[in-house]
């Protein structure tokens, strides 16, 4: 494996996608982190880029100044979620989210897959419990489109394995973050019904650690318990 340590990890700002490059940080990667804004409490050494992930078509252009190294490593953390009875969705919230959770993965892997390569990198793709699932009432939509991330980064490593990429897809359930904001519920409070976004970053360290001619593909993390709170109707 390439020495560079320099990592891309997308929706640093808050959540998952912070507790990743906290622990990249931790591990002695150069690590750049998009996100829409940064509170001041971001640690200093993450290289901020601050870009809204909705202008999509933009992105190649922006990061080609951005982010002049070669990459070892494409985290895509960046979600967004709206939950409901499908019809009672707008237009805006499915296309938000097949714009983020979908294409901005895609458009990003496309433009540094070539470093990858070069670096023997890995690309990281935080998914969802929910694509491995066929019955997700009132998250049809959100379930559709981390389905077709995960087929995405399977179909990618049987394509890109034999040039020494590794791809690697995590599949969180319910976790500790502000995903649920557009929901109707959220995770009890209960630590044994929630996962911690610093977990997840764990799992992702461990898989990225892994030894050269190992890939670990898939992980799924679960709580133990299946419980979750609805939040009182405005």
């Amino acid at each position: 494996m390439d020495t560079t340590k320099t990592a891309l990890v997308t929706g640093a700002s808050s959540g998952i996608g912070r507790a990743v490059a906290e622990a990249l940080l931790a591990d002695g990667y150069t690590v750049y982190g998009i996100g829409r804004s940064f509170p001041e409490d971001t640690d200093a050494r993450l290289l901020k880029l601050e870009y809204d992930l909705t202008k999509a078509a933009g992105l190649p252009d922006f990061l080609k100044a951005a982010v002049p190294e070669p990459l070892s490593l494409l985290v895509n953390c960046a979600g967004c979620a709206y939950y409901g009875p499908h019809e009672t969705l707008s237009p805006a919230a499915i296309h938000e989210m097949v714009t983020v959770n979908v294409e901005v993965p895609l458009l990003l892997t496309n433009r540094f897959l070539r470093d990858l390569q070069k670096t023997q990198g890995a690309v990281v793709n935080i998914s969802s419990v929910t694509a491995k699932q066929t019955c997700n009432t009132h998250g049809c939509a959100y379930g559709a489109t981390k389905a077709a991330l995960s087929h995405f980064s399977e179909a990618l490593f049987e394509e890109t394995r034999k040039s020494g990429v590794r791809i690697i897809t995590i599949h969180p359930d319910l976790t500790d973050t502000n995903l649920y904001r557009n929901a109707d519920f959220r995770p009890a409070d209960d630590p044994a019904c929630v996962l911690t976004a610093e977990e997840v970053a764990e799992a992702v360290l461990g898989a990225v650690r892994a030894r050269d001619g190992l890939v670990v593909s898939d992980i799924t993390l679960r709580p133990q318990k299946n419980r979750i709170v609805r939040n009182p109707a405005e």
